[in-house]
């Protein structure tokens, strides 16, 4: 399902789904994974659609060579898959910011007021690092203030589904004692299961950000609609490193 979060301007973001593009076989149907083995024509009207959501064009996006890092960028300048970086930020109103997940949480800020948004990639690593608050950050330093920005926590994937071992959890424990609370205990006594969303929506509060809606829409599963690469690891369907398909998260001014 398409999710839009009520604190963010409708018109002017969209969390998208698998739905609606021209995909098809395990890419079906709004693919946006350039790193896959995806029909390069088929992506390219997947984001002509998307672009036309806002009515623009694919040259208007911003879109990001992302990684795992804490890495943010401003840009008043459109950009193809040029830049590394797992954030951005912008003033510019003819633009469209994009992020691309497939399990990872999707941040998406809006200060209307000052006429400042950002978006973010942030998957367990990159929260970690600090990319939420260099957004956050970089939006400060480019006129937004801090009690007018609106923040939202997309579609990710969801304690019950993210199972993750116990060198992981060390490392957020090793940063902060009070991370043991997004951690549930599995049964097997080995694993724990990890609230992304819930930790990514803490790390914006702890930046002083107050208005935040997070969804709690689980990727994982296949009925709600999702691309999910740990699903598509499940189900071995990837062959290859990065050939998987990823749903996009936009906003502009």
């Amino acid at each position: 399902m398409v999710w839009q979060a009520a604190n963010l301007d409708s018109k002017k973001h969209c969390f998208f789904d698998a739905s609606g593009g021209v995909s098809g076989g395990k890419y079906a149907s709004l693919n946006t994974n350039l790193s896959s083995r995806d029909k390069p024509e088929d992506m390219h009207r997947n984001f002509e659609i998307i672009t036309a959501h806002f009515s623009k064009m694919p040259e208007d996006m911003v879109t990001l060579r992302q990684s795992i890092t804490a890495d943010a960028i401003y840009t008043d300048a459109p950009t193809w898959f040029e830049t590394y970086a797992d954030g951005a930020v912008t003033t510019n109103p003819n633009l469209l910011l994009g992020i691309k997940t497939a399990d990872c949480a999707p941040v998406l800020l809006a200060d209307y007021k000052h006429g400042v948004i950002g978006a973010a990639h942030a998957g367990w690593r990159g929260a970690y690092k600090g990319i939420v608050e260099n957004v956050v950050r970089l939006m400060l330093e480019h006129g937004a203030k801090r009690d007018d920005i609106a923040a939202a926590v997309g579609p990710c994937i969801q304690q019950s589904s993210f199972a993750v071992q116990d060198d992981m959890r060390q490392v957020l424990l090793d940063l902060s004692a009070e991370n043991a609370r997004f951690f549930a205990p599995d049964a097997d006594g080995v694993h724990f299961y990890f609230d992304l969303g819930g930790y990514v929506e803490t790390r914006l509060k702890n930046a002083g950000i107050e208005n935040i809606e997070n969804c709690r829409i689980d990727t994982y599963p296949a009925q709600n609609g999702y691309f999910s690469y740990r699903r598509n690891t499940h189900l071995g369907l990837i062959d290859v490193p990065k050939d998987y398909p990823t749903q996009y998260s936009c906003i502009c001014l």
